[in-house]
């Protein structure tokens, strides 16, 4: 029979377990732990990809209070304290106070168990604040008081933040039609993390919304000096902005669709559906597809041209909500994984750059789980032996940036291509305390090598392996992009 135990009443009587988010955390091996603490712990971020507020880095932005760097703008936590329900005005609430809203939050977190908020939460408490405390409704006046006094050391502005995590690189994410006025006043303050503009051109495409396409398109003609009176000055005037981007040190760029669309459009067609945007008339779906196929073609052109690193993140559904996006705007935390074919567009756009020698670096970045495998074969179709790794399958993005989602990642790019080569983790956040995303990818990374020496499927070579682990979390990136990297 089993023995029923009889625990309640009897604390020292309870099972054992590890203490939470103890040092070898997601480390359950000798291996594991080695490279961990050895090899990857200290080595400094590259974060390639991100939505920091370059006019807050700018600025050395200093944060008044924990609400402000904790939860102002992390869609990922609203997301997580709609789903307990708690009201609209408790998260982005302008008549709500800060402290209000973090209360909200920390009431919700002994319900966010498994959810990567959980983790991420408390390390981000940990690692920037040194409070341990378990995050709840009884420790929230403590966590706030000594969270704000942290704040208000030198150490947890801006600036103080980037040189504590050793961020040697961050890449923004801006519009080409942006003055990059705050990256040039960055690039003169004597920070040491260098801070790139990345292009990101998605308001170039929208000619189904033609009021939105006009403005933007009479902003890029102030930007760029060129009048946006045809399509010819059009791209012109695009170009002349990815002149400028690289003249500031940009090398990187970026898109976010749907999918790729799987059309044909010559240049006369994009010029018809220009034309009638430029008039107010909306673009139709076929007439978007094709507008969006000629432009990405033209965009992988002038990356291939100066040497540039194209990303591309596809798959999302996004702006679900339309009540909330009405009320709050884009970025609200209502988009999902979208099921949008991938595979045969894909590689019809990669090919056609590829036929021309028009190819540039790419990393192929996914939302939806089942494109894994997907993805991973498509890089090796288009490796031509210029440079390792020259098209890159993405780290775990967006909802699938957590641990599972990760595993996911490693285990079909280790199967089908070169971990070895793997650019490694990026933050994707406009949050300056995302940076334990680093270790927690760094802990999982160690994790998985570790269990499979100790099971035998690795050889046990301490140099190899020690190599492999600095190379995923910082030297394949400060290798790859072509940035100047700051030093130590």
């Amino acid at each position: 029979m089993l023995e029923v135990r009889p625990w309640a009443g009897r604390p020292d009587a309870m099972p054992k377990a590890a203490p939470f988010l103890h040092e070898d955390f997601l480390l359950t091996t000798e291996w594991a732990r080695l490279l961990y603490h050895e090899h990857a712990k200290n080595q400094p971020i590259f974060d390639y990809h991100c939505h920091l507020p370059p006019d807050q880095i700018a600025a050395n932005h200093r944060f008044a209070n924990l609400t402000q760097i904790w939860l102002a703008g992390d869609h990922y936590k609203w997301r997580g304290l709609r789903s307990n329900g708690v009201p609209e005005r408790l998260i982005t609430g302008k008549d709500t106070s800060d402290y209000e809203k973090f209360v909200a939050y920390t009431q919700a977190m002994p319900q966010l168990v498994r959810n990567p908020l959980h983790h991420w939460s408390h390390l981000e408490l940990r690692r920037y604040f040194g409070i341990d405390l378990l995050i709840n409704d009884a420790n929230a006046p403590k966590i706030w008081e000594q969270a704000n006094a942290r704040l208000a050391t030198p150490e947890m502005s801006v600036h103080g933040i980037l040189n504590q995590f050793q961020v040697r690189v961050v890449c923004t994410t801006d519009d080409p039609a942006d003055d990059l006025a705050h990256h040039l006043a960055i690039a003169k303050s004597g920070l040491k993390t260098r801070v790139y503009p990345t292009f990101r051109p998605d308001k170039a495409l929208v000619v189904h919304q033609p009021a939105v396409f006009n403005a933007w398109c009479t902003l890029l003609s102030q930007r760029s000096g060129v009048d946006v009176k045809d399509f010819a000055s059009f791209l012109a005037a695009i170009k002349q902005r990815h002149d400028f981007f690289h003249s500031v040190g940009g090398r990187l760029s970026d898109h976010g669709l749907e999918a790729i669309p799987d059309v044909d459009c010559t240049e006369r067609e994009a010029t018809a559906i220009f034309n009638a945007a430029r008039s107010g008339a909306a673009a139709t779906p076929d007439q978007l597809a094709k507008f969006t196929w000629f432009m990405m073609v033209y965009f992988g052109q002038l990356d291939a041209a100066r040497g540039w690193t194209k990303q591309l993140h596809l798959g999302a559904l996004r702006n679900n909500n339309s009540r909330l996006l009405k009320h709050l705007g884009a970025d609200a935390g209502v988009d999902s994984i979208g099921d949008f074919p991938q595979a045969r567009a894909l590689s019809r756009y990669l090919d056609t750059l590829d036929r021309e020698n028009q190819l540039p670096k790419i990393v192929l970045y996914n939302l939806n789980p089942a494109d894994n495998y997907v993805f991973a074969t498509m890089i090796g179709n288009f490796q031509d032996g210029s440079l390792a790794g020259k098209l890159q399958f993405g780290s775990g993005w967006w909802f699938l940036d957590q641990k599972e989602g990760m595993e996911w990642q490693i285990n079909a790019l280790s199967q089908l291509g070169l971990l070895s080569r793997f650019v490694g983790m990026l933050t994707d956040s406009r949050s300056f305390l995302s940076y334990v995303r680093h270790e927690y990818f760094r802990r999982l990374l160690c994790g998985m090598i570790g269990a499979d020496v100790e099971s035998g499927l690795i050889p046990a070579d301490r140099a190899e392996l020690g190599a492999l682990i600095e190379n995923i979390c910082y030297r394949n990136a400060a290798g790859f992009f072509g940035l100047e990297v700051a030093r130590s």
